[in-house]
């Protein structure tokens, strides 16, 4: 990928041992990749989104599943993708790239996801958190994959800049122990 237009990358990588006083063997990884890229159309309203799509869906798509693969080091389990824009942005400039099969079959094709992504996305200062939701990515009903990760970057996203992000799961929730989808009203 062409590296114009993005000023960082950021990789976060989470292992949790102990989850409520209980050890987890194994250990569940989390790891999720971002990249801080520059928002052409920060500042303006422009009626045409494709620009910013074509530069930045496919790139993205397959740079930070790539990233989030190899930190992850495990087959993944859940997914999900984000986008932060800064102030001077829309919030659907980040929807754009996000919200597109350009960017989704490249997070879903080398995990070989079949459900849609679950996604967040928020305009906000640079710092501010993003909660991403991660779900199963063969079976939305499967209840242990349904968690969030946050994420943030110190100093991203500028306000002409946004954060797009993609996080893998190589397990779901520790301990995850909630029956099967619609147990509940089964049991009634």
């Amino acid at each position: 990928m062409d590296t114009n237009g993005i000023r960082k990358l950021v990789t976060v990588v989470e292992d949790v041992h102990v989850e409520g006083g209980k050890e987890v063997e194994p250990p569940t990884r989390i790891a999720a990749a971002a990249a801080v890229i520059a928002n052409p159309l920060a500042g303006h309203y422009v009626e045409d989104l494709e620009p910013l799509i074509d530069e930045y869906c496919e790139p993205l798509g397959e740079l930070l599943t790539g990233r989030a693969l190899e930190a992850l080091g495990a087959p993944a389990e859940g997914y999900g993708k984000g986008a932060l824009v800064g102030l001077d942005g829309d919030v659907e400039h980040g929807s754009a790239i996000i919200h597109n099969l350009r960017f989704g079959n490249k997070v879903r094709d080398p995990v070989s996801g079949t459900t849609l992504l679950p996604a967040a996305e928020k305009r906000a200062a640079a710092g501010a958190t993003l909660d991403l939701a991660i779900k199963h990515i063969t079976d939305q009903t499967v209840r242990s994959h349904h968690q969030t990760f946050e994420v943030r970057i110190p100093d991203a996203p500028r306000a002409d800049e946004i954060v797009i992000w993609v996080v893998l799961a190589a397990a779901g929730r520790p301990h995850a122990r909630l029956g099967a989808f619609g147990s509940e009203l089964a049991a009634s």
